[in-house]
């Protein structure tokens, strides 16, 4: 168990340097300005087209890095500095959120798969936090073992959705630098740009992934010493 904590607080701490990292990324990728001159909403409108998708809508919503792709709405949700912004990096991102879009089009099943938890994480969202919290009181009671039980049950649901996001994250990224080479939206230097961003925007749902199995291990382990 003490091994576990361990790789609990490292995953943590690698998790917090990969968010660092990656608003680093951004920042510098969006000082590189874009050839075309292109907006991030204007690479998201050319890259629907592309696909022929004339039936989601593109937002600008609050917030930094809260570019997300929503398959209820169907709308893709873009950050203003992406939203309004001509760099390398809001090219990036708002195809990468176009991938999503694509996907959804296309009826990629793991994306659908991903979005058949969405209500399940709703419903436990904030149930682990309340059962940790019960258990300070109940540890040592008849109660202790059957809340670990459903801690480990809510764990599960969270590692579950944790990998299945990875194939679709990967798979978003892997959509939009294939259409920004082909549709010649970006020059060579800026392509490996974009790249360079995505795969640490990537790296930290690996970490997500990560985190979720090392939790999930230790609530069993928790669970198996009752």
């Amino acid at each position: 168990m003490f091994i576990t904590i361990i790789l609990l607080v490292v995953v943590t701490i690698f998790g917090f340097i990969l968010q660092m990292r990656l608003k680093s990324k951004f920042a510098q990728y969006s000082k590189v300005s874009l050839s075309n001159g292109m907006s991030g909403k204007e690479i998201a409108e050319s890259m629907l087209k592309y696909y022929h998708i004339y039936d989601v809508n593109i937002n600008s919503v609050e917030g930094s890095l809260t570019d997300h792709y929503d398959p209820s709405k169907k709308t893709v949700n873009l950050s203003p500095d992406v939203y309004n912004g001509r760099s390398v990096a809001s090219a990036a991102v708002a195809a990468h959120e176009c991938g999503h879009a694509v996907q959804h089009a296309e009826g990629y099943e793991m994306l659908k798969l991903r979005s058949g938890f969405v209500p399940t994480l709703q419903l436990t969202s904030g149930l682990q936090n309340f059962l940790v919290i019960a258990l300070m009181f109940t540890l040592h009671t008849v109660f202790g073992k059957p809340i670990i039980g459903l801690i480990v049950l809510i764990s599960a649901i969270n590692a579950v959705f944790a990998l299945i996001t990875l194939p679709v994250e990967f798979n978003a990224s892997n959509q939009a630098l294939a259409w920004l080479e082909t549709s010649g939206k970006m020059r060579v230097e800026e392509q490996a740009g974009a790249k360079d961003a995505l795969w640490w925007a990537a790296m930290t749902y690996v970490v997500a992934a990560t985190a979720s199995l090392v939790s999930l291990a230790y609530w069993i382990m928790q669970y198996n010493r009752r």
